[in-house]
Formats: C-alpha cells, sequence, structure tokens
C-alpha cells in the first residue's frame, strides 16, 4: 500500500450503494413494520405511545448506530487505502425483538392489565442487556482467536437458515403471484448479475413489482397482497412530527419486575456477545476487518441511549455483511439508512409504508441474505470443516421446529405437556429432545462446532477445552436449558464433562492413522 493510496480521502458515496441502500433499507423497513405491529396488535399500546414516544426513540438508536459503523468502514478506508469497504449493519435485534416482547412485555402487560407497565419492563430488559454487551466487548476479541472459524460461521450459518431464511420462504410459497416473481427479479441481478434498464436497483424493481401485482389484483376482486384502500386512509391518522424524549422514570420504575427480567437477560447478552463476533467475523471473512471491542461496545452505548429515551428494543450488528458487499455496499449505504429510519420513525410514516407495500414483496430479500450468509460458512472455511459446520447448523434446526411446535399447539389452545410427550413421541416427535438441544442454540452451535473442528484437526486438548466449557455453560443453563439456574440440565453437563475427559485422554496418545473425510473410489468403476 503506497502512502498516496493510504491518504486518499475515501468516498462517501458511489453508485453501487443504491443497491445496498435499497435492500438493507426494505430489510429495516421490514423489521420496523412487524415491530410496529407487535407493538399494536399484541401488546395492544395506544398509538400515542407507539408513535410519539416508542418508534422516535428506536429511530434515534438506529440512526446513531448505522452512522457510527459507517464512520468505522470509512476510518479502515482510510487506513488501508482501499475503496471496497463495507459498513457492517445494525439494527434493532430481530431474535431479541420477540424475545421481549413475548417472555417479558406481554406477560407483565397481562399480569398488570397495563401497556405502560410492560413498556416500562422492557426499558429495563434492555437496560441490562448494554451494560453486558458493553462489559462483554473487552472479552469477545479473546473469545474469537480461541474459537475456529467454521464454529463462528457455522452457528451464524444456523440462525440464517432458520429464522432468517425460513419465514420470508413460507411467505413467498404463501403468496407466490408476488412472491417467487419478486424473487426472481433479485435472483437474477443479485446471484446473476443482470443489470436493469438505468442501473435500477433490483431491490427497488422488486418492491415496485410486488406493489404493482398487489394493487392491481385488488382492482380486479383477486387480493394478492391484502391491500386495500381503507387501509391506506387509516395510516395518515398517524402523520405528525415527534422527537425521542427522556424516559428516566419509566425505566427505573421497571426495577420492580427485575426478577423476572434477570433470567433472560443475562443468557440473551451472551447470545449478543456471541451473535456479534460472528458477524464481525463474516465481515473479516469477507475481507473488512473491525475491531470486535469496539463493536459491541457501541452496540450497548446507542441501546442504552435507545432504552433511556423509551425504546424497549436492544441494537445489534446484523447479520448479512458479505451480502451488502456483494452488491456493492460501500459507506453511504449505511449513513443513508440511518437517515431514512429518522424520516420513517419521526414522522409516522411506518404506518402508511405498512398499507402500501405488501410485506411478500419484500420476503425475497431477507432470503437472499440468509443464502449468502449459510454459504459463506462452507466457502470461507477449510473444506474439511464442513462436517463441524453441519452439526453447528443442528441446535438451530431443533430451535425453530420447536418454535414452529409450540405455536401449532398454543394455537389449538393446549401445549406439549398437555398433550404429553409419549404420545408426541409416538407419532416421531421427540419433544423432549427438541427442548433440550434448542435451548442456548447459538451458543451450543458453537461450541459443537469449535469441539468437532478441534477432533479433525485432531487437536485433542483444544477440544476437550470446548467440550468443558460446554459442560459448565449447559450444568448453569446457558447451553440445552430454557433458563439459567443451578443443574438445569445435568445429564447434559455430566455427557459434555464425560467427553471432555476422554478427549483429554486422547491427547496422551500418539495419532497413528488418517481417517478421510469422504470414501474414496479404490477401484475403476464398472462400465
Amino acid at each position: 500500500m503506497t502512502t498516496a493510496a493510504a491518504s486518499r480521502k475515501p468516498a462517501l458515496w458511489v453508485s453501487s450503494d443504491w443497491n445496498a441502500f435499497f435492500g438493507f433499507g426494505t430489510n429495516i423497513l421490514v423489521n420496523m413494520l412487524v415491530l410496529t405491529g407487535l407493538l399494536r396488535y399484541v401488546l395492544k399500546m395506544p398509538d400515542s405511545l407507539v408513535f410519539g414516544r416508542i418508534l422516535p426513540a428506536l429511530g434515534l438508536m438506529m440512526c446513531l448506530s448505522t452512522f457510527y459503523y459507517a464512520w468505522l468502514a470509512y476510518r479502515l478506508a482510510l487506513k488501508t487505502g482501499r475503496d471496497d469497504v463495507c459498513a457492517l449493519p445494525s439494527g434493532v435485534s430481530v431474535p431479541h425483538m420477540f424475545v421481549v416482547t413475548f417472555v417479558i412485555m406481554l406477560p407483565i402487560t397481562i399480569k398488570t392489565g397495563d401497556p405502560l407497565k410492560g413498556w416500562s419492563a422492557g426499558l429495563v430488559w434492555v437496560f441490562f442487556q448494554s451494560f453486558i454487551l458493553m462489559i462483554g466487548g473487552f472479552i469477545a476479541p479473546y473469545i474469537r482467536r480461541i474459537t475456529p472459524r467454521a464454529a463462528l460461521l457455522g452457528t451464524l450459518a444456523g440462525v440464517s437458515i432458520t429464522f432468517i431464511s425460513m419465514r420470508p420462504a413460507l411467505e413467498m410459497y404463501m403468496t407466490p403471484e408476488i412472491g417467487v416473481i419478486c424473487f426472481a427479479v433479485i435472483l437474477v441481478s443479485w446471484f446473476g448479475g443482470f443489470k436493469y434498464p438505468k442501473g435500477i436497483p433490483a431491490g427497488l424493481v422488486a418492491i415496485g413489482l410486488g406493489m404493482a401485482i398487489a394493487w392491481g389484483s385488488t382492482l380486479v376482486g383477486l387480493n394478492y397482497g391484502g391491500m386495500t384502500i381503507k387501509n391506506v386512509g387509516n395510516a395518515f391518522a398517524n402523520f405528525g412530527f415527534s422527537v425521542p424524549l427522556p424516559a428516566f422514570n419509566t425505566v427505573f420504575s421497571g426495577f420492580e419486575f427485575l426478577g423476572v427480567i434477570l433470567v433472560t437477560a443475562i443468557p440473551f447478552g451472551i447470545y449478543d456477545l456471541v451473535e456479534a463476533m460472528d458477524n464481525v467475523e463474516s465481515a473479516e471473512a469477507a475481507g473488512d476487518v473491525f475491531p470486535t471491542t469496539s463493536v459491541l461496545t457501541a452496540d450497548g452505548v446507542v441501546s442504552l441511549i435507545g432504552c433511556l429515551m423509551g425504546n424497549p428494543f436492544i441494537n445489534a450488528v446484523y447479520i448479512g455483511h458479505p451480502g451488502w458487499k456483494a452488491m456493492g455496499g460501500r459507506i453511504g449505504y449505511s449513513a443513508a439508512t440511518g437517515l431514512m429510519v429518522i424520516v420513517l420513525s419521526w414522522f409516522g410514516i411506518i404506518a402508511l409504508m405498512s398499507s402500501l407495500i405488501p410485506l411478500v414483496a419484500i420476503s425475497p430479500i431477507l432470503l437472499y441474505i440468509g443464502m449468502l450468509i449459510g454459504a459463506q460458512a462452507f466457502q470461507t472455511t477449510p473444506q474439511r470443516h464442513a462436517p463441524a459446520i453441519v452439526l453447528a447448523l443442528v441446535p438451530h434446526l431443533a430451535a425453530w421446529c420447536k418454535v414452529q411446535l409450540d405455536g401449532a399447539l398454543s394455537a389449538a389452545g393446549t401445549s406439549a405437556a398437555q398433550v404429553g410427550l409419549d404420545k408426541l413421541g409416538q407419532v416421531g416427535v421427540l419433544y423432549h429432545g427438541l427442548e433440550v438441544l434448542a435451548g442456548g442454540a447459538i451458543l451450543s452451535g458453537l461450541v459443537l462446532g469449535a469441539i468437532a473442528v478441534f477432533i479433525i484437526e485432531k487437536k485433542f486438548i483444544s477440544a476437550s477445552a470446548f467440550a468443558a466449557t460446554g459442560a459448565l455453560l449447559t450444568f448453569f443453563g446457558f447451553m440445552h436449558g430454557e433458563s439459567v439456574g443451578i443443574a438445569v440440565t445435568p445429564s447434559v453437563a455430566a455427557a459434555y464433562a464425560a467427553v471432555a475427559v476422554f478427549l483429554f485422554g486422547l491427547s496422551r496418545f500418539p495419532v497413528t492413522m488418517e481417517i478421510p473425510l469422504a470414501p474414496e473410489a479404490t477401484t475403476a468403476p464398472a462400465e
């Protein structure tokens, strides 16, 4: 790298930023639409609170986050002299969005009959999560150094395949007239390299086509996207200008629910640490090296600011950096998304957007990101580590299946316990196995993937150390358990401990034979 290259000012915006902006912007839009629906229709919060307090605070948090990561990318581009540095994507944490809604805010709202109490409990949950992130930021770099890339990216791929890809894929095939067609529009451009006329971004083409099909079908009575003129008219009632206001009293009033909150705040704080490490590792695999401590600390700080202004949802670095980079995203797309969020959240435009754009037109973009991240785990790690990546996926498959099964049973007014685990087992549903394997899936996937990698590399002491770590995490409920506690799943913890002893014992013996990872032909095939 020459001195001239290093001192050259990076471009704040390039033409290909438009692709990433429309892709990432629609991703953010989807999350904001879902989040608004949870607040209004699940928690039954008044529109004055949703559009006047929570969304403006959320917009401030996300704008600070996207601007900060644009600055980090600018600094990296300036330091290296490269013109292909892509900012880390960030926004409200989607898994936590559902956790804080259904595990914290909804039960307390139902118990007290007051959605404001549920709001204050959600703020306290984010308050503690923020400090866990800030403290954990100084530990995370060490964890990254000792953990194999296949384990980090493998458990990330598990999240992408299940909780990012599956729902959009199902939505697409529920309304294929829009979803499948829009998916093809995206695939031919982002994977096939096809350029649309005048350089129009594929994401914008897909959304425009989806809106045209949805509203066209409404006019002829088919109503594929669920669009109605009445919903558009109602959306204008939420127009206005609202800026975030301090919510200190609301935050501290929620401390009365501290016992319920800490049960999930601690394990999900650890989840955040691992997820952020995974996403930083994913960016590094794509060529952009960002400091883990700075990333985690920033997530904690902006989440705390959002919380103190009234936002009960935590910020996170998003999965998907390689996808936005492959689209041509650099520095500007991140900052532009932050400005977009401010406009959407401070002017009450979210309700109007949800009434105009069918969600199924946006779903293909999320599926594309899931595909790319799942592929990256295999493409940027040694081929011999592929079995470890598959193993890291397994806990996430169990977690996704359990969520689907629990939802179906709940809709039927029952639960697995009421039906009976034996009866479920008779029809092939091993519910208890799903329950144990799914607990703490992101940590379980990381530990199992690391053990497998070190076994493949015949580093049995390292494999033993990760097995012992798995035993400790499992004993206290961070893995293979529904909640933090003492001896949550003791039999699984004991099994991990036994594996640790076994692997340590193997390290005392020399490896005397090589086992191929795949069978190889030893004779010529018959003709």
